[in-house]
């Protein structure tokens, strides 16, 4: 009788059926079922044990590997993870290993199994990968050195509120200093904003953004009242170059987690979304473990800033060899008995002109250079390394702004660097 391997189990019950009717023994039957006596017996054992449905086919692996982790870790780590959807296999040992660091808990790779195999992994559908770049900017090798800030995309709540969240993390740490809803992103709440920040937290080196409003406008130099309070204050206003979000990538990595844990799906409505940002604002700083940081937390690595926020925003004053014009109110200033056009931006702030040559001046507004005015022909130009990078700024200028002829070559206009803080002082210092 040929062995078939469809109707495994079909074969088998006829096996131990026929073998217990007592008309063949158990050579006769493994002959003619052309199998081992070892195999027959095997059955035969199975069925008086447990019925035909000992007979079911069974998987060769053991019922229990030696070097299996044990229950009580996998359901740990299995809680841990459906309370943090988004935490990686890593995350998720350096969280439990740290808090229980007697236990021999598995490694990642064996987290990461275990997670596949309950169903717990959430695909992800593959990009091409951006290609390394430098980074244009100032060095974030400290806390404070660089503050990062954005919208983050509006969406709507589950009643149709929509939320416009502002997020400022520091670029070192990675700590979310705030994420908050705004009513309206204009300049007065975002201004308040990060007043409250650096209250709290003193003042960073550099803030770096966008070029969306309210951080830059189509002004000189891309300013906008935004950049100028924070250049009142010290702070370099760094911005990123247009359709380049990579340059302020470790921030736009923290949205794609925030809108993961937030905003899929969005809260109830606007209250519940901004108590959604709170709680995910203290586990991102104080519980969630950071593969940048060498698993440690961000709040493990933040420090506040040594400047504090001053009591009254101050005003810069000028070295003596500067010649200081206040901006009108329609962005005008006088310059040897003609009115030349800057910036509605800067109206009612102080600027100084530093003498570059016999023909050239430096427009300073604090320590920061701005453009270069042509004595001669009495004409504004856009500072030469903005032009030479496109800005906004430049463009506007070129648009008429200024209003003077553009056709100046770029060899002409002599290099002018930022004034450093000898030459640039504030009221009340």
């Amino acid at each position: 009788m040929p062995w078939r391997v469809s109707g495994v189990m079909e074969e088998r019950s006829r096996f131990v059926l026929e073998y217990e009717g007592g008309l063949y023994n158990m050579a006769e039957l493994c002959r003619a079922y052309g199998i081992a006596r070892k195999t027959g017996y095997k059955w035969w054992e199975r069925y008086q044990a447990e019925g035909l449905a000992g007979l079911e086919e069974r998987g060769r692996a053991p019922e229990r590997h030696p070097n299996r982790t044990p229950k009580a870790m996998e359901r740990a780590l299995l809680e841990l993870r459906r309370a943090h959807m988004r935490w990686g296999a890593r995350k998720l040992r350096h969280y439990l290993a740290e808090r229980q660091p007697q236990k021999p808990w598995p490694a990642a790779s064996t987290i990461g199994a275990l997670l596949k195999r309950e169903g717990l992994v959430v695909e992800r559908r593959r990009r091409r990968k951006t290609p390394p770049y430098t980074q244009p900017f100032g060095a974030a090798d400290g806390p404070n050195q660089v503050w990062c800030g954005d919208f983050k995309g509006w969406f709507r709540t589950q009643d149709g509120a929509r939320i416009d969240p502002l997020t400022i993390t520091d670029a070192h740490s990675r700590y979310l200093l705030r994420c908050q809803a705004v009513e309206k992103t204009d300049t007065e709440r975002v201004r308040a904003i990060f007043e409250a920040a650096f209250r709290e937290y003193g003042l960073p080196r550099a803030i770096r953004t966008d070029n969306g409003a309210p951080f830059a406008s189509r002004a000189v130099a891309g300013l906008s009242r935004l950049a100028v309070y924070w250049m009142k204050l010290g702070i370099v206003p760094e911005r990123i170059q247009a359709g380049h979000p990579e340059q302020n990538g470790r921030h736009e990595r923290m949205h794609r987690t925030l809108k993961e844990e937030t905003a899929t799906p969005p809260a109830a409505d606007a209250r519940a979304q901004q108590r959604a940002f709170a709680r995910f604002q203290k586990e991102y700083n104080q519980e969630r473990p950071h593969q940048a940081l060498g698993q440690k937390t961000p709040s493990a690595v933040y420090q506040p800033s040594s400047r504090a926020y001053p009591e009254r925003v101050p005003e810069p004053e000028y070295d003596s060899h500067m010649e200081v014009r206040r901006v009108q109110k329609h962005g005008e200033f006088g310059w040897r008995n003609q009115i030349l056009f800057l910036s509605e931006t800067l109206a009612g702030e102080r600027i100084g002109l530093a003498p570059l040559d016999e023909r050239y001046y430096g427009v300073y507004f604090a320590a920061f250079p701005l453009a270069c005015l042509d004595g001669h022909e009495l004409v504004l130009y856009p500072w030469p390394e903005e032009e030479e990078a496109g800005s906004a700024g430049a463009e506007k200028n070129q648009a008429g702004e200024s209003g003077g002829n553009l056709e100046i070559s770029k060899a002409e206009i002599p290099r002018f660097p930022p004034l450093d803080h000898g030459q640039v002082r504030y009221q009340g210092e």
